[in-house]
């Protein structure tokens, strides 16, 4: 009973997570692009830095963005904060229900570094806090003043924290930590930088006094970087369905390759709602980094003894030792009542139904068993990968 109550409120959690992202997600671009595509106009107030026409529902929108402030304020003003804080928290209830709650599991892995559960939580957790000191003390600092230089030593931190957590975590759980940092730093912007300037702003308002320009230069950066780093974010929440992206000896440098792509994607489209003429060479360019991404993950792909033919019956008591006790109608690993994704390896007919994807999690990318719970040698995946290329075969 209480193992099913985890499932759903794992459900429950992760669904509002993906809502409540949406929401924040469709802001950031609706706002990035309406402030791109703003048209100036003499005829309105000279405080006025541009305006938009917007046509949407069956009815026209006229759209003003003030340089710093107008010199009042109307009765009622919409703060766009609670889906950034939402989707963090909701966003953090599934990381540690998931990945700490079950580091063995999902966050370590013995063949990269031995941890203990509360070690490696510890070290999760602290980064996602180092990772926000160190990004924030250079957005203020004299380095961050030039965007370009900003932006370079932004990137090349971020990878040297995918760097850093490849060689610390188990691939899934690296790649999930990435996103958790990124999303950290996203909500932070919000929550420490964007919402406290505006709440600067509108103080002076209410004492008639004129509002800092700086204020709104360092709550419109932040919010230029939670719209670039935001694709790069969805890749690793989705990265867990992917194994092969995280499963090689090069995959810091197949999220590099991603991010990189990611970025110019989304470059391309904050050009195009500015009204520019389109940058079609964007695209190419950012194929390249995302093919060299999949050549990587073939490369670095891990290895596989030749063992010669092997028959079921020699393999049979390592899917019996390695794999049955999660894959089985009656699980007997602790914490688990019913079978991984459904899948059960109780008759031999069974896992040969399963050859394909045994070869894919178990000996391709060894992800399972996770964490290597079970122990699984090389010798006995060499074993797997010599029953299945032989055509799996039950006599």
């Amino acid at each position: 009973m209480i193992d099913m109550l985890l499932e759903w409120a794992s459900l429950l959690i992760r669904w509002t997570h993906v809502i409540c992202g949406i929401c924040w997600i469709g802001s950031s671009f609706y706002f990035i692009a309406l402030d791109a595509g703003l048209q100036s106009n003499p005829r309105l107030d000279p405080k006025v830095k541009g305006e938009a026409w917007q046509v949407h529902g069956g009815g026209f929108y006229n759209i003003q963005k003030f340089s710093v402030a107008p010199d009042f304020l109307p009765e009622h003003l919409t703060w766009f904060k609670w889906e950034a804080y939402a989707t963090w928290v909701f966003g953090l209830a599934l990381l540690i229900l998931i990945y700490y709650f079950n580091a063995s599991l999902y966050l370590i892995d013995p063949t990269v570094m031995t941890l203990t559960p509360g070690v490696a939580v510890a070290i999760a957790g602290g980064s996602l806090v180092l990772g926000w000191v160190v990004y924030d003390t250079l957005c203020r600092s004299w380095f961050g003043l030039t965007t370009s230089r900003l932006a370079l030593s932004g990137f090349v931190l971020l990878v040297a924290a995918t760097y850093g957590y490849t060689h610390v975590f188990s691939g899934q759980g690296a790649f999930i930590q990435v996103g958790a940092l990124v999303g950290t730093i996203m909500a932070a912007n919000v929550a420490m930088i964007i919402i406290p300037n505006q709440r600067k702003t509108v103080a002076c308002l209410l004492k008639g006094e004129e509002p800092n320009p700086i204020w709104g230069a360092q709550a419109k950066q932040r919010s230029v970087h939670n719209n670039y780093t935001t694709l790069p974010v969805l890749f690793t929440m989705l990265s867990s369905h992917y194994a092969f992206t995280y499963a090689n000896k090069y995959s810091w440098l197949v999220l590099a390759g991603i991010f990189i792509a990611t970025f110019l994607v989304r470059h391309w489209f904050n050009t195009m709602h500015s009204g520019a003429k389109p940058d079609w060479k964007l695209w190419p360019a950012a194929a390249v980094p995302f093919f060299g991404a999949m050549i990587l993950t073939q490369v670095g792909a891990p290895g596989v003894a030749n063992v010669g033919n092997v028959t079921f019956a020699e393999v049979a008591p390592i899917f019996e030792q390695r794999c049955h006790t999660c894959h089985a109608a009656k699980p007997t690993f602790e914490g688990l009542d019913a079978a991984p994704k459904g899948v059960m390896f109780d008759t031999p007919q069974m896992i040969k139904r399963q050859a394909p994807l045994i070869m894919v999690q178990a000996v391709v990318t060894r992800v399972m068993p996770l964490g290597n719970i079970t122990e699984i040698t090389d010798e006995e995946r060499a074993k797997i990968a010599a029953w299945i290329n032989g055509g799996a075969k039950l006599d």
